[in-house]
């Protein structure tokens, strides 16, 4: 029997299958709107987490096709407010990325996000980011530098964990 779908939701349908087109044809894996990325392959994570131009286009592309905005090739034809917002939410999206490639290594426990899907951390950005940006990834207590995290404030495990990111993208190339 057919299922009956809304129009919203199907017009949502189109844009996650249109918004995940490249990544499937250069990632060849699977990408629906409940995709986390706890689902996402340590590849492919570890080369989009490099941010480098190649890399920033699939997120750039994923963004703009989700918010009706063209595709990623079109970036630098945005209106100014729209690239800021497209600038934005991938700064957002890069940063979970690569809070879940540490927590793939063991360096974290947790980050806020883990559970939430790729297109909902999208479509749901300006409830979703501010929220989740104001939480803090916790550092692994098994982590070699962990007694030294843990005798920093709140502020400062922030950049702590920050500051691991050079080591991680070197670690990824590896």
């Amino acid at each position: 029997m057919p299922r009956v779908i809304g129009m919203e939701q199907g017009r949502l349908l189109i844009l996650i299958k249109k918004g995940f087109r490249n990544w499937v044809s250069r990632f060849g894996e699977h990408f629906d709107a409940g995709t986390t990325l706890a689902d996402i392959s340590i590849k492919t994570l570890s080369f989009l987490a490099q941010a480098q131009e190649k890399e920033t286009f699939y997120l750039y592309d994923l963004i703009m096709s989700l918010n009706e905005w063209g595709s990623g090739f079109e970036f630098n034809e945005l209106e100014p407010a729209r690239k800021m917002a497209v600038i934005d939410q991938y700064l957002f999206l890069l940063d979970q990325i690569r809070f879940e490639c540490m927590r793939r290594l063991g360096w974290l426990e947790s980050y806020p996000g883990r559970n939430t899907a790729l297109v909902d951390m999208i479509v749901q950005f300006e409830s979703l980011g501010p929220r989740l940006q104001a939480q803090l990834p916790v550092l692994s207590k098994g982590h070699p530098r962990y007694k030294e995290y843990l005798a920093l404030n709140t502020f400062d495990r922030e950049s702590f964990v920050r500051k691991l990111i050079p080591d991680l993208l070197r670690e990824l190339r590896v």
